[in-house]
């Protein structure tokens, strides 16, 4: 198989489903390998490092979109995300991340812990309750879901009567970020997109009106009085992508890390009884079965290479996550789940300027959320057969039944 060929399979169902055989087909080509013309795959660990970190290699933006694709342009949810840090390049996207940055740093997601405690504590209350009579209880709707739902949109200010509106919204925006073959495939991701646009337009007029301290407020305070550091458009796709991104990624990596702790007993007592350190564990989750698999650049200068592989000015490199992640240059025995690894640097998150600003949250909570889990159910089974999510992207489960007893 040859990198063009390796793509075409990963967009299969059964390449979505399980992409790991293929990429270690992949990684039989080497760190990077041609995929067609003006296209570069590229799975080895240092290579997709290289290209997250070089700002050489830019993010299809708005502006490229616009002289290659134009039609994507036409789609409401294609729009969002242009205007959003996740798809801006320099020096829009420093301007408008440096806003957000700071509800982010260090501090502040280490001050929420008491908070994410006392929520995982309430929900875990709630999955028992459900599942008191021995029934099977979807972990991914109870649990999974409602768990970083609610702590970003308590960041953002988002009232609690209005957050069981966003799984499926979520879901059907980031159908925007796949790669898709039909454009057809967008309608959902449009609407949408059209109706988070909608909701934000709302609640920012409100929290201007009534500011209430919240992340919503500051923004929408920016934004009025200096439209040159935030536009209102760039306001309200940014809120949309910090709601849906928010708990998206979170929501997979919390349900990914009990998937693989249904076939790993061992780390589960050790997550149990604290002889594991659960950040290993989730930085081990990260790197196994990363919640994100893909991301994609396009080389601006000429001159450029990647793993020796000339990548001219326009090539588009198909940067693959998850194969990076499992690259046998960088990890000894990379299909084997092993928590107590203490050299695991998944690329999970990104690098470079787009490194994932809620990174640390997302940790946070995957931190706390797998040993109370376990603590609180310590005889904790599968209820059912898991359904995944028929993503490539954004890798994770639609449900997940377990029992609690």
């Amino acid at each position: 198989m040859d990198g063009a060929s390796i793509i075409e399979q990963l967009m299969t169902t059964e390449g979505r489903f399980d992409p790991y055989p293929l990429y270690a087909r992949a990684h039989e080509l080497g760190a990077a390998a041609p995929a067609g013309p003006g296209a570069v795959l590229v799975v080895g660990h240092a290579a997709a490092n290289q290209v997250l970190r070089d700002p050489a290699f830019a993010l299809e933006d708005t502006r490229s979109l616009a002289a290659d694709h134009a039609e994507l342009l036409a789609h409401p949810s294609v729009e969002l995300f242009g205007r959003s840090i996740l798809q801006r390049n320099a020096p829009d996207h420093g301007r408008v991340r440096s806003l957000i940055a700071s509800a982010f740093n260090a501090r502040r997601v280490a001050s929420l812990r008491p908070a994410i405690e006392a929520t995982v504590e309430r929900l875990l209350d709630e999955l028992a309750e459900r599942g008191a009579d021995g029934s099977s209880v979807d972990f991914m709707d109870a649990f999974a879901f409602r768990l970083p739902v609610e702590v970003i949109c308590e960041l953002l200010g988002v009232p609690a009567a209005d957050r069981h509106r966003f799984r499926g919204l979520a879901s059907d925006l980031t159908i925007a970020l796949e790669l898709i073959q039909d454009l057809g495939e967008l309608a959902a991701a449009d609407l949408a997109a059209e109706e988070l646009s909608s909701y934000f337009a709302e609640l920012t007029a409100e929290r201007l009106a009534r500011p209430t301290g919240d992340l919503v407020s500051d923004l929408a305070r920016i934004a009025a009085d200096s439209p040159d550091r935030i536009s209102g458009e760039e306001l309200l796709s940014n809120l949309a992508l910090l709601l849906v991104a928010g708990f998206e990624t979170t929501t997979n990596l919390i349900g990914n890390g009990l998937a693989l702790l249904f076939h790993h007993p061992a780390a589960a007592e050790g997550l149990r009884t604290g002889a594991l350190d659960p950040s290993l564990f989730t930085d081990e989750v990260l790197r196994y079965d990363s919640p994100v698999q893909v991301t994609s650049r396009i080389s601006t200068a000429p001159g450029l290479t990647v793993a020796g592989l000339p990548a001219p000015t326009g090539t588009v490199l198909f940067t693959m996550l998850g194969a990076a992640n499992h690259d046998p240059a960088r990890y000894p025995r990379p299909d084997r789940f092993d928590p107590t690894r203490t050299d695991s640097q998944p690329l999970s998150f990104g690098g470079g300027p787009h490194f994932c600003l809620g990174s640390r949250l997302a940790r946070l909570e995957a931190d706390i959320a797998a040993p109370a889990l376990l603590d609180r159910f310590p005889r904790l089974a599968p209820g059912g057969v898991p359904t995944r999510r028929d993503r490539l992207v954004l890798r994770g489960y639609e449900t997940l039944p377990v029992t609690v007893r």
